[in-house]
């Protein structure tokens, strides 16, 4: 009988950066979050489905979410419970403020010292950020093995996970012991829908501070009750890191220039397939240094 995993998937809320519009920056270049929708990282959601898949594999596996971020954050522990998760960690406070992927990796690496998952799964990276550096760095942290680009989980063993990763010019199968980290493809399979039973076992779920801001509402009362409600909120002060580590002081990333570019229709220019064009876009791509 194959052992039983404790699994913790690491995800982000983000603001939809694919469907930007002329309010998303301000005045300042830098992101302006509250005009723009915040979801669920696409990638972390393959990373939910590997971590599901996983748990369907050996009876009696759980998985939990670890998101660093907001009260809000708690959004996407909710959507991942009615995906199949069982619960969730929210990591808030402002300490955690203006974390780049150094202090993000390192809080949420002091986090799982004290959650102590078998298994991490992480998607490849955010779309805010496209750094694919959060999920590597809190391997490192940990002293734990690490898979990255996972497509397919090809098989579960006593005490490894033999998957396929997805290169640049094709794919590789890896068998890594466990415990590990893997961080998962967005060319992974996608992530089963929210299911009808669980939306309404779980709509209820709150975090202490969702709580406290509820006292009188129904959801209160039911977490009050009802354990499996029950998101775990976790402060700085709560995985004992060193605070010097934290937020903008651990963070030694500075963002130099940020602009938003909007591509003009006049500026588009259409090409058939005959020689003379292709050689012109040619010529062009060469004078821009594109190729070459």
């Amino acid at each position: 009988m194959k052992k039983q995993l404790k699994i913790v998937v690491l995800a982000k809320q983000v603001p939809d950066t694919r469907n930007v519009g002329k309010d998303a920056m301000t005045a300042e270049g830098t992101v302006n979050r509250a005009a723009l929708p915040a979801i669920f990282n696409p990638e972390d959601l393959n990373a939910l489905e590997a971590a599901l898949q996983l748990k369907d594999m050996t009876e009696g596996s759980t998985v939990q979410v670890l998101t660093m971020g907001p009260l809000r954050a708690a959004d996407i522990i909710r959507d991942a419970m009615y995906r199949g998760a069982d619960g969730g960690y929210l990591l808030s406070g402002r300490e955690f403020a203006g974390s780049d992927t150094l202090a993000t990796s390192y809080a949420l690496s002091c986090a799982l010292k004290q959650i102590k998952p078998d298994v991490i799964v992480a998607g490849r990276q955010a779309i805010d950020g496209d750094t694919a550096q959060v999920g590597p760095q809190v391997a490192q942290k940990l002293d734990l093995p690490q898979v990255t680009y996972t497509e397919e989980i090809v098989e579960l063993k006593e005490s490894s996970i033999v998957v396929k990763r997805r290169l640049e010019n094709g794919f590789e199968v890896v068998e890594c012991p466990i415990p590990l980290v893997m961080t998962v493809n967005g060319s992974a399979k996608e992530c089963r829908p929210q299911n009808a039973r669980r939306v309404m076992k779980y709509k209820h779920a709150l975090t202490k501070s969702e709580v406290a801001a509820a006292a009188d509402s129904l959801s209160a009362e039911l977490v009050g009750k009802k354990e499996y409600l029950q998101i775990v909120e976790l402060s700085a002060q709560d995985v004992n890191p060193d605070m010097a580590q934290l937020g903008l002081s651990g963070s030694p990333t500075k963002v130099k220039k940020i602009e938003n570019v909007v591509f003009q229709a006049k500026e588009s220019k259409r090409l058939t397939g005959s020689d003379s064009d292709i050689n012109e876009l040619m010529v062009e791509l060469i004078a821009s240094h594109t190729l070459g």
